[in-house]
């Protein structure tokens, strides 16, 4: 039987889990990339848990042998079936984009298309 201790240490763990379980749930839709907004809302967010200094950096300031690149901020991106289904969503899972893919606004046969999708280990097969 758990001593008021253990009880204590338990309950504590658990609050712990739940709090980390919500920072979590809260960080996991950002899109990040290595630039942008997405890294300045994570930084944000993560400046109410631990304190943190930001320095923001220009685009083209060279930084031992990396150069900054430009920001690399995404508003909506989606691939539709026949119909308009949208069978791809960045809005349901921000991982649907590739960090810094070029913007394209075209209507392509799956024949088409199928050369520029990247499948992921996780990917439907």
């Amino acid at each position: 039987m758990a001593d008021s201790h253990d009880t204590a240490a338990l309950s504590s763990a658990r609050d712990s889990g739940a709090e980390l379980y919500a920072l979590v749930n809260e960080l996991y839709p950002i899109c990040r990339s290595i630039t942008g907004e997405g890294v300045r809302e994570t930084l944000r967010i993560l400046s109410r848990y631990i304190p943190l200094t930001v320095h923001e950096v220009p685009t083209g300031t060279p930084v031992l042998d990396w150069t900054v690149p430009k920001e690399w901020n995404i508003r909506d991106a989606w691939i539709a079936d026949a119909s308009g289904k949208r069978v791809v969503d960045f809005r349901a899972l921000n991982l649907h984009v590739l960090n810094y893919a070029a913007p394209v606004r075209a209507r392509l046969s799956l024949r088409e298309l199928r050369p520029h999708l990247v499948r992921g280990r996780f990917s439907a097969r």
